[in-house]
């Protein structure tokens, strides 16, 4: 058997029973993968349909062209169809994306924009105005509207709710999903409770979202809304994909604990899966008191960890935020363990001669050179022969004349790895500023330093 085009093996996902990572929890606790889906995620369900429906009513024509605000997976799955049926995309995103989502989407032909994340909605910098500004420029163009647009949870009700109550045999009790949209969990939670009105339907929230109090107020608090990192859950409005009412109740979860646990997910139980999905187990685990057992709880995993290679999988992003902290040294480390010496450095106005002085007079290697007390630059013994050997009568003129770019300046939280790998022949070192606000430097001696003491 095959398939005529990629699209059809979109759906029929695996149902994966979780076992280490929710040890705490008395029911028995199942993932739907989602990352198997061609794009690697769920959004490849209601991007297609929302296409389909698009080209049934006339909206979408041929050679048109897909236009979109996304942060990344309704993207693909956008893409990855208009490649087969023939459409061009443009998708606007926001700056907290991560890169590879961006790349991902480029690969597959399509034009990414880059909006400011720290905008209100109705902002014409932001996502969902740029997008709707280029469907009103942009001719034979069609913006599918995500949000909106309930063929996204239409999709659901068709695919992924059939999906799970076959899986589970109609035994499902509570279903758990990260809402963003709100397509998947209102889609899925509609045909679940009309097969079962007693299945619970728990909603992922983030801290910087309005749904959590919306649902249990009624108020749209604009106060609830801040920047967060987390990314594919939360809304700082009300997307009408949201049907509060067939939801009962919204956990929100830190940014950081979203973050941790979606690497545990990996290193426990071998699923490779992005930051919603750590969200989503993490609200799960902060909820274990309303399961017990025989309870059947299906949580969904939306995306694959290759989205997330240089934020929730990088220690150093994660270190840089605050949300890692382990046994390997950083930079505080390294300095704490070195002689406490004042750093030298020479302004760039000195001469070249005077800097040869005062690299023989402290027997050292390297000067940062500065500028009104601000580091410019750096001059290295090698930079003052290379310059000599070239003109001899270089001695007298300035240091700038001969001045590279300056050291890299680092945080006090940056590892060791990292730092090993930033000093080179072309950088023998870094800069970093302590707590009081002195500048340290810190050389490969240093590091050796520190690791031998």
């Amino acid at each position: 058997m095959w398939y005529n085009n990629i699209l059809e093996t979109i759906g029929q996902t695996p149902l994966v029973k979780l076992n280490k990572i929710v040890k705490d929890i008395p029911a028995t606790v199942l993932a739907k993968i989602e990352t198997t889906n061609p794009g690697n995620s769920i959004k490849d369900r209601m991007a297609l349909k929302m296409i389909e429906d698009a080209e049934k009513s006339g909206k979408l024509k041929p050679g048109g062209t897909i236009i979109e605000g996304t942060s990344g997976n309704t993207g693909m799955g956008l893409a990855i169809a208009a490649v087969i049926k023939g459409y061009k995309c443009i998708f606007t995103s926001t700056d907290k994306q991560s890169k590879e989502k961006f790349d991902a989407l480029r690969a597959f032909g399509a034009e990414v924009i880059v909006c400011p994340t720290n905008v209100e909605p109705e902002d014409p910098r932001s996502y969902y105005s740029v997008s709707s500004r280029l469907e009103r420029e942009v001719p034979n163009s069609w913006k599918p509207n995500q949000y909106d647009n309930l063929s996204n949870s239409q999709a659901h009700y068709e695919q992924t709710g059939p999906e799970i109550w076959e899986q589970t045999e109609g035994k499902i009790t509570h279903l758990i999903v990260g809402v963003g949209t709100g397509g998947t969990i209102s889609g899925t939670a509609r045909y679940l409770k009309e097969k079962n009105p007693n299945i619970q339907v728990l909603g992922i929230d983030t801290y910087g979202s309005v749904f959590k109090k919306y649902k249990e107020t009624g108020i749209f608090d604009k106060d609830e809304i801040y920047p967060y990192i987390t990314e594919g859950i939360g809304e700082d409005f009300l997307p009408q994909n949201v049907d509060f009412s067939l939801i009962d109740y919204f956990e929100k979860v830190s940014d950081k604990d979203a973050a941790l646990m979606t690497r545990e997910i990996a290193r426990k139980e071998g699923i490779f899966a992005g930051n919603s999905t750590g969200a989503a187990v993490a609200g799960a685990l902060q909820m274990k008191d309303r399961f017990k057992e025989g309870d059947v709880v299906v949580i969904i995993f939306p995306d694959h960890g290759t989205r997330y290679l240089g934020k929730m999988y990088n220690d150093d992003w994660l270190r840089d935020r605050g949300f890692l902290k382990d046994g390997k040294l950083t930079a505080k480390d390294i300095i704490s363990k070195k002689e406490s010496t004042e750093i030298i450095t020479i302004d760039c106005e000195k001469t070249v001669l005077e800097a040869i002085n005062v690299i023989k007079l402290l027997n050292i290697s390297q000067i940062p050179v500065t500028q009104q007390g601000m580091v410019i630059g750096k001059i290295t013994e090698s930079d003052i022969l290379n310059s000599l050997m070239e003109n001899p009568g270089i001695k007298s003129q300035p240091v700038k004349s001969i001045s590279t770019a300056p050291f890299p300046f680092i945080d006090l939280n940056t590892s060791i790895d990292r730092i090993s790998g930033m000093i080179n022949k072309d950088n023998i070192a870094v800069l970093v500023e302590d707590e009081q606000g002195k500048i340290e430097i810190i050389t490969q001696y240093d590091i050796i330093n520190a690791i031998s003491a």
